[in-house]
C-alpha cells in the first residue's frame, strides 16, 4: 500500500523562506518531472509536512517507499530521491521526489536480512561476519522489495553467501556483482598465551603524554 504525502505549490528560496515554512509546519521540497537519472528534469519548488515525511522514512522500505504525493489535487506516483537532515535533532530539512512511471524498470538499493543461526557460530564456536548490508536491484516500481532475507543455518566455517547463491525472484533481479560477498563464518582469533618471563617481569610505567607546545598554544589561542 502506498504511503500518502500532502504537497503544495511554494514561492520563494534561502534561508528566511525555509525558517517561515518550518514556523508554518513544513519544510522545502523539490519534486523533479523525470526519474532520477534524467539530466535536465523539470523541477517544481514544493513544501511538504516534515513529520509525515519522517514516518515514512522510518518505515518498513524507509527511502524506497512508493509515495502518493497530492499536489494540485492530483496525486503522482513519487519516490524520495535525496533528504537532508538537521545532524543533532535529525529533523528533515530538506527534500527531493522524483516522479516513477509504473510501467519502467527502476534501480534502488534494499537492505540483506539474516535468517537463522549459522553452524559454524553455534556449533565450531566461529564468528559471522556479515560483510555486505544492501545490494542494488532493478524491479518495477510496485515490486521494489522490502528486504533481500539470506538463510544461514547450515554455514560452516569458512563457507560464505554471495550474491550469486541468492535466488532472484520473478519481480526483481540483482544489479550489484553477482560475486559480492554478503556474508561468511570465519574461525576466532587464537589468543596467544601470556610469556612467563614477560609475566614475571613488573611492566614499565606508562610514560605521561607529551603536550607539544605549539599544540598547547594554539588551543589557547582558539579559546
Amino acid at each position: 500500500m502506498d504511503a500518502r504525502l500532502e504537497a503544495v505549490r511554494r514561492e520563494g528560496s534561502g534561508k528566511s523562506m525555509a525558517r517561515r515554512l518550518r514556523r508554518e509546519g513544513q519544510i522545502p521540497a523539490v519534486l523533479y518531472g523525470g526519474g532520477p537519472r534524467d539530466v535536465e528534469p523539470q523541477a517544481i519548488s514544493i513544501a511538504v509536512d516534515p513529520k509525515a515525511l519522517f514516518r515514512i522514512l522510518h518505515s518498513e522500505s524507509g527511502a524506497n517507499t512508493l509515495i502518493a504525493l497530492r499536489l494540485d489535487d492530483v496525486d503522482t506516483r513519487v519516490m524520495i530521491k535525496e533528504y537532508q537532515l538537521e545532524p543533532v535533532t535529525h529533523q528533515v530539512l530538506h527534500a527531493d521526489f522524483y516522479h516513477v512511471a509504473m510501467d519502467k524498470m527502476i534501480r534502488v538499493t534494499v537492505p540483506v536480512v539474516i535468517k537463522g543461526e549459522a553452524r559454524g557460530v553455534k556449533v565450531q564456536g566461529g564468528l559471522l561476519d556479515f560483510v555486505h548490508r544492501e545490494i542494488e536491484v532493478e524491479c518495477l516500481p510496485a515490486d521494489i522489495p522490502e528486504h533481500v532475507e539470506i538463510d544461514v543455518t547450515d554455514l560452516i566455517i569458512g563457507q560464505s553467501i554471495r550474491l550469486r547463491d541468492v535466488t532472484e525472484t520473478a519481480v526483481w533481479r540483482p544489479v550489484s556483482d553477482a560475486d559480492l560477498m554478503l556474508v561468511h563464518v570465519v574461525a576466532p582469533r587464537a589468543v596467544e598465551a601470556p610469556v612467563a618471563e614477560a609475566a614475571a617481569t613488573p611492566a614499565a610505567p606508562a610514560e605521561p603524554e607529551v603536550i607539544k607546545k605549539g599544540k598547547a598554544e594554539k588551543a589557547e589561542d582558539e579559546d
